[in-house]
């Protein structure tokens, strides 16, 4: 069993600041890809960013330039820097790691998501 146990999401204001963190535990052989997608009310879930086991990055547009994806490979855990926050960043953000198993194959888990308030 793998869980993603996200933190740090809040209230804040508009232009404010906020970090979220997601670990992942249980057993596990490797983690490849993780990111962060979110859904706002009404909304699809949409990816925000992605990192890969080895550093790339890939961020949505609307996040370019204020969002800051990074990873702890020893500490199975992925970091999400929001600054200049927008109040259309609101949604619940969930964390996403895709993680290989001893003797499986690589599937996708999903953290139960932290709600992210921007204030205008």
């Amino acid at each position: 069993q793998v869980q993603l146990v996200e933190s740090g999401g809040g209230l804040v204001q508009a232009g404010g600041s906020l970090r979220l963190s997601c670990a992942a535990s249980g057993i596990i052989f490797s983690i490849n890809a993780m990111g962060w997608y979110r859904q706002a009310p009404g909304k699809q879930r949409e990816l925000v960013a992605a990192i890969t086991s080895g550093g790339s990055t890939n961020y949505a547009d609307s996040v370019k330039g204020r969002f800051t994806i990074s990873r702890d490979n020893a500490k199975n855990t992925v970091y999400l820097q929001m600054n200049s926050l927008k109040p259309e960043d609101t949604a619940v953000y969930y964390c996403n790691a895709d993680v290989t198993r001893i003797g499986r194959l690589p599937r996708d888990y999903w953290g139960q998501g932290t709600q992210v308030t921007v204030s205008s």
